[in-house]
Formats: C-alpha cells, structure tokens, sequence
C-alpha cells in the first residue's frame, strides 16, 4: 500500500480527497498544525475502515514538514502522492500598499519553504517507487493578483514558478506535478467547488497526468 500525504489536511477539502484516495486503495498521512482536529479526523476516518494517522507540522518550518512526512513513511508505506493545501493566514492578505518586507516573511515561509521542504522529502521515494504525484492547491491569486490580498498574491506566484519548474524537472522521473486552481472559496452548496467535486478533480489529476494547471471554474466566475 502506498501513501497520499495532505499538508493541510481539514475536515473539509482534506476529508474529501483522503476518503476519494482511500477508495483506490492509499493509506492516508494527514498533515496539520493542530494535533487534536488532526487526530481526531485521523479517527473518524479509521471508522470508515480507512488507513488513516494524523502527523503534526508547521509549514513555515522546514525541518517539521519533513520530519512529519518521514514519520508518515514510516508508519503509513512509501508517498505516492502529495498533496500541498493549507490554508493561508488572514493576516497575509494585506493591501499592497501597506504590505511590507517584513509582511511578507509569513507569505514566503508558508507557500514557497514550506512546499520546498516537503517535495525535497518526498521525491526520493517517489523516485524509487517509479513516480507519484505532487499536487499544488491555490487560490484565483496565484494566477491573477489581487491588490487587497497581496502577500498571498505574492508568494502564491512564487509557489506557481516553482510548481511550474518541477513540472518540467520530474517529468523525466513520471512524477507528475499539477496545480489545482479555486476561484473564489471552497463551497459545500457549489457543483463544481464542493469538497467531493473537487476531490474527484485531484483524483483525476493524479490518474490522468494531463496539464500542469486544471481550473476548478473559469477564473472570473466568482
């Protein structure tokens, strides 16, 4: 059994995607700051018969994600796919004119070291499995700035290069790296934007290993 380990697992886009993955047989690392919500998810998904555990990191330290995911390795078999989700702090959206050097250390820490660290951990492995995926989720803003939102603006490009970049790096490695696209929120009332749809598009991603940017909705929807 081969593992799906989600940075920034939660009860809702984490839940959908860990229960879609553990259909198709994947032991399931899940990954948060919080070690009580993430054990408890950990549990509830056990209930359902699932190969769950809960490990706990701070993104914006580089040492905690890789020590989480080689615990998860260790517990859980080898990661076959990763997927980098969590949710960015409000206080990193900041008009741009009042966005700072030092406002942006937080913005540059969670969405570019953190996603550093965890594929320098993971492609090994994925290396010596014969390939995985690594799976970017964004915001609109990774693509289309937005002047109110500006240090995620800014460092979800940064994120968008690198992702890009090892597109083309790992696909001689058939390690496939995508990035899903959210407009707007994440929507339990919305077809294409609920927590199942688009555990269905992550799934997909990783079966079909297609584009390198899928889009939940067009961009301007929202």
């Amino acid at each position: 059994m081969t593992t799906l380990a989600i940075v920034g697992a939660g009860r809702g886009l984490g839940a959908a995607v860990a229960r879609r993955f553990a259909r198709e047989g994947f032991a399931v690392a899940l990954i948060s700051r919080n070690r009580k919500h993430v054990d408890a998810l950990a549990s509830d998904l056990a209930a359902e018969g699932i190969s769950a555990a809960g490990f706990v990191a701070n993104v914006r330290e580089p040492a905690s994600i890789a020590a989480a995911l080689e615990a998860a390795t260790e517990k859980l078999g080898p990661i076959e796919v990763l997927q980098y989700s969590p949710l960015p702090q409000k206080d990193f959206m900041r008009p741009v004119l009042e966005t700072t050097p030092a406002d942006l250390v937080g913005p540059v820490e969670f969405s570019i070291f953190g996603p550093v660290a965890a594929v320098h951990q993971v492609v090994p492995g994925m290396r010596f499995l014969g390939g995985g995926s690594i799976l970017f989720v964004n915001g609109g803003t990774a693509v289309k700035p937005v002047g109110r939102l500006a240090g995620t603006s800014i460092a979800f490009a940064g994120q968008s290069a690198f992702a890009t970049m090892l597109h083309d790096e790992l696909a001689g490695d058939d390690i496939h790296v995508a990035q899903l696209i959210i407009p707007g929120s994440i929507d339990e009332n919305h077809p294409q934007k609920n927590p199942a749809a688009l555990a269905d598009l992550l799934w997909n991603m990783h079966k079909e290993r297609n584009e390198f940017r899928t889009y939940a909705t067009e961009l301007d929807a929202d």
